[in-house]
């Protein structure tokens, strides 16, 4: 079985909220934009699975790159609170959902999710995210 982080979004007109689960169990919860067809920097990215690898950014510290989205590069897993004032496409992932792509808590939401994805990355093993909708 591949190591993988399943994340289920449920659609609004003005973000998308998701809950991120590892083998059943619930992580956090997720904030990314409204679905716009896949469009750079204003939509969530399509449906599927993808691979995770390590990146580090002075803006993001360490975090983790969607990999091979179709139309799309730099896709990242970073903290952010607001969808729309502070993702381009990117996921963010969040300990508290507060409204339509809006959340709390996302640095230690994330560093939830580092903390479990990092160590196997680091065995040179590979690590995915299938995104699905409800």
């Amino acid at each position: 079985m591949k190591p993988e982080l399943i994340l289920t979004r449920t659609y609004y007109p003005n973000g998308t909220n998701g809950q991120i689960t590892l083998t059943g169990k619930r992580l956090c919860f997720s904030i990314e934009l409204p679905w716009k067809d896949n469009q750079t920097q204003i939509s969530c990215i399509p449906e599927g699975t993808y691979e995770l690898k390590k990146r580090y950014s002075p803006k993001h510290g360490h975090h983790l790159q969607v990999m091979n989205v179709p139309g799309r590069d730099l896709i990242l897993l970073h903290p952010a609170n607001d969808a729309l004032k502070e993702l381009k496409g990117c996921i963010a992932p969040v300990s508290i959902l507060t409204s339509e792509g809006k959340g709390s808590q996302s640095r230690k939401a994330l560093a939830k999710i580092n903390a479990i994805v990092f160590p196997v990355l680091d065995e040179k093993k590979q690590f995915f995210i299938t995104i699905k909708s409800n």
